[in-house]
């Protein structure tokens, strides 16, 4: 079988369970193969048996339903290769929302100090700290140490230098310019309702209590000490929820910031100067 037989293969066995078959195809034959996505779907390199094998296992675990990225053990975000596990959530494109916004505000207000918490892979704070416009202090911490130490791959892979921290929210933390904050914010009934790839993630990082709040209700409680005067705090919330959080912050500035799906996607929240 060559790769472009085995992307055909694979393409027509995925179909069953994603609107992306092949999308999904090039990249799992090309992770087999070691070949570029785009050249495996028309090379005409007979595949060993090795590479057959593995590439049925990658077919019948997506079949499964497994998310594409745990398959690949890698995925992009803001442009960073970042390894992936089930020991974290997947990075999206709605929290590079998230760190752009915080980017931005680095850029303007000349912000030199940041904590990332709930990090998970470390994307959000891995990306302030290679993409910001001027040498920060960065910090992230999670509450799993799976996630931490999958955090600390990352951060060597980027060459990213990070203080991490084991801590629930605000455990040791001192006071920073600028926290961001991609928390659990399913809600039971919605956390009945996921599609079944979500259940491969780590539930410690999606559910959010009954109505999806839990975590934020913490935040508004806790983060007051820890954000200098002027300083921001960045989350990422669920659709939907914008406003429920942003109630929490009862006399604070907020703001509701926007993705490119047009979702309210993050709370910021102002300390008055």
């Amino acid at each position: 079988m060559t790769s472009r037989e085995a992307y055909l293969k694979t393409r027509a066995r995925l179909s069953a369970v994603t609107e992306e078959a092949a999308f999904e195809a090039r990249l799992i034959t090309a992770c087999v193969t070691g070949e570029e996505p785009a050249r495996a779907a028309f090379s005409e390199r007979p595949l060993a048996e090795k590479e057959l094998e593995a590439l049925e296992k990658l077919i019948e675990r997506r079949l499964l339903r497994e998310p594409l990225q745990y398959l690949l053990g890698e995925w992009s975000f803001m442009g960073l290769d970042l390894f992936v596990s089930p020991a974290a959530l997947i990075p999206r494109q709605d929290t590079e929302t998230l760190a752009e916004e915080a980017l931005r505000l680095i850029r303007e207000k000349g912000y030199e100090s940041a904590l990332d918490i709930c990090t998970g892979t470390g994307c959000v704070a891995i990306a302030l700290k290679k993409l910001a416009p001027r040498d920060i202090i960065a910090e992230a911490s999670d509450i799993s140490e799976e996630a931490l130490a999958l955090a600390r791959r990352n951060a060597e892979r980027n060459g990213a230098e990070l203080i991490f921290r084991r801590a629930d929210l605000f455990e040791g933390a001192v006071e920073y310019d600028l926290i961001t904050a991609n928390p659990p914010y399913i809600s039971a009934e919605d956390m009945a309702l996921l599609e079944p790839e979500l259940s491969h993630e780590p539930r410690l990082a999606l559910y959010g209590g009954e109505d999806g709040l839990d975590i934020y209700r913490r935040i508004a409680k806790e983060y007051g000490p820890h954000l200098k005067s002027g300083g921001a705090l960045l989350m990422e919330v669920g659709a939907g929820e914008a406003e429920a959080v942003s109630a929490l912050f009862e006399g604070a500035r907020t703001r509701i910031i926007k993705d490119l799906n047009g979702v309210e996607r993050i709370v910021e929240i102002i300390k008055n100067a």
